[in-house]
């Protein structure tokens, strides 16, 4: 009896030592079987290239065990991860926002690529600061005690665009001083949150503004004693230029080059888009120039994102708050953009991916905040920290050469102020 006791007691011994022995469960192994299945189901059994990018708080020395993770779950399923020679490839992405972790894959197969995702249980709460390493930073170049609609910095001074008139301003000692104001003369009334865009003439010296049932050009005469402006408004209904290649693309957009300052350079080639302005309200009706094969609902703020030498969609924040992009024919929604307000812009930081969407903060605020995000796929990944503002941010805008972005400011008493935003690549 004694000796079935301890034959038994030993039996129990090895059984408990082979179970804490065990691998526990890898908090990954769920989202890497659910994101092979959804790949799986697009590409069928075959080969294909697999890389991981991760720009989450996952932390590196995990990635080798998700990479294994999800090469196993795939060759279980009949892809093989191995060939480095297969023109499929699989880009998975680790993200995360304020409030949920996804694993987004893009599939491509030849010259189709196709997006899935998963959702990711955190393991521990997402740190309060991204690991990009980008910081925005932000520089006052003009405050006034009238609205700004837009503004643009040119050889000639700082023209600025007010609901009812065009402003310029000239070099002083002390800073910008006002030279010259020109009525705009609208025959249309106003919305109550009417919007503006000044762009540069094609020769560089000069700026075209569009307006509520207006247009404005203005040329620059450096010829006349301390230089001088000739501006002329007129009636239009044309549409407004809202992507345009930056400006050390201009000219050579057509040969596919692309050079953006410190942004990554790429062969891509920017096409110019333009977008009908609803006049009687203070959004674009959804019809644009060239047409993109899809019907777009009306909308407060597009731009372009340059993702690869073939892949640029277009992003637009709609008026009823949803954030969609326009890529491969068709229109799909943007995941992590609850928090986005109706004012975004690129912005050719150089930064991590080379490029990132400035947003506004979500309602309006005594005190407004921006944010950089990336979007590797169709969610938005934060890329920085949250920049505090001194008012509401009521506009947001590209520089002509891409590096910087400005916005404009209403702050209290009705002070306005343009600032100049950069980013700061830590």
């Amino acid at each position: 009896m004694k000796l079935i006791w301890l034959v038994a007691a030993v039996v129990t011994a090895l059984i408990g030592m082979a179970a804490s022995a065990a691998p526990a469960p890898s908090q990954w192994e769920q989202p890497a079987a659910a994101l092979a299945e959804e790949i799986a189901g697009i590409l069928g059994p075959g080969q294909a290239r697999l890389t991981i990018r991760n720009l989450s708080t996952v932390s590196s020395d995990e990635i080798p065990a998700i990479r294994r993770l999800l090469e196993q779950e795939l060759k279980a399923r009949g892809v093989l991860t191995s060939g480095a020679e297969s023109a499929n490839a699989i880009r998975v992405t680790l993200s995360e926002n304020m409030r949920e972790r996804l694993w987004v894959a893009e599939v491509v197969e030849g010259n189709e690529t196709r997006v899935t995702m998963v959702r990711v249980e955190p393991g521990t709460a997402p740190q309060s600061q991204p690991k990009s390493g980008l910081a925005l930073r932000k520089q006052v170049v003009i405050t006034t005690n009238e609205a700004v609609l837009a503004a643009l910095e040119t050889a000639g001074g700082l023209v600025t665009v007010q609901p009812e008139q065009i402003v310029i301003y000239g070099h002083a000692a002390e800073g910008w001083r006002e030279q010259k104001r020109v009525g705009i003369g609208q025959k249309k009334l106003l919305p109550r949150d009417p919007r503006g865009i000044i762009l540069p003439s094609a020769n560089g010296s000069g700026f075209e503004a569009s307006v509520v049932g207006m247009v404005c050009s203005g040329s620059y005469l450096p010829a006349q004693p301390a230089g001088d402006w000739t501006v002329r408004c007129r009636e239009s209904d044309d549409p407004w230029t809202i992507v345009q290649p930056p400006v050390a693309q201009t000219g050579n957009a057509t040969q596919g080059t692309a050079t953006q300052g410190t942004a990554t350079q790429m062969d891509v080639s920017v096409t110019p888009m333009k977008a009908f302005y609803n006049a009687a309200r203070n959004y674009f009706t959804g019809v644009v120039t060239p047409s993109l094969s899809v019907d777009l609902p009306p909308f407060y703020s597009a731009a372009q994102i340059i993702r690869s030498a073939s892949s640029a969609p277009l992003l637009i924040g709609s008026i009823d708050g949803k954030v969609q992009i326009v890529e491969n024919g068709a229109l799909k929604p943007v995941a992590g953009t609850r928090d986005w307000g109706s004012d975004f812009a690129a912005l050719h930081s150089g930064c991590g991916a080379g490029m990132q969407i400035v947003v506004s903060g979500s309602g309006e605020a005594a005190s407004d905040s921006l944010r950089a995000y990336e979007l590797p796929a169709q969610e938005a990944v934060p890329a920085s920290a949250s920049l505090a503002m001194d008012g509401t941010v009521t506009a947001l805008w590209t520089a002509p050469d891409g590096n910087s972005v400005f916005a404009a400011v209403r702050g209290a008493a009705d002070q306005f102020e343009v600032d100049r935003v950069t980013a700061l690549c830590n």
